[in-house]
């Protein structure tokens, strides 16, 4: 994970496919404040285009990093507004 940011909440939706990581995602950024940093957990190899996907077409987010280590997928995503 990249020290230019602080994990504000973690959301874990491991054992969870599509559609569920990205509702759940939407659900939780609705939660957090501006320049909040979500850190979403998935076992669902999908998330990652999905997760993408998403950020790049919904306003006030903005996905920092994403990352793959033993069959798990981590997303960052920060509120922006």
């Amino acid at each position: 994970m990249s020290s230019e940011y602080t994990v504000t909440e973690t959301l874990d939706v491991k054992g969870q496919s599509c559609p569920m990581p990205i509702v759940k995602t939407k659900q939780a950024i609705d939660d957090l404040e501006a320049g909040d940093v979500l850190e979403v957990v998935a076992t669902d190899s999908g998330s990652m285009s999905d997760i993408q996907g998403w950020a790049d077409g919904t306003g006030g987010v903005e996905l920092l990093e994403q990352e793959e280590a033993d069959d798990l997928y981590t997303h960052y995503v920060k509120k922006t507004e």
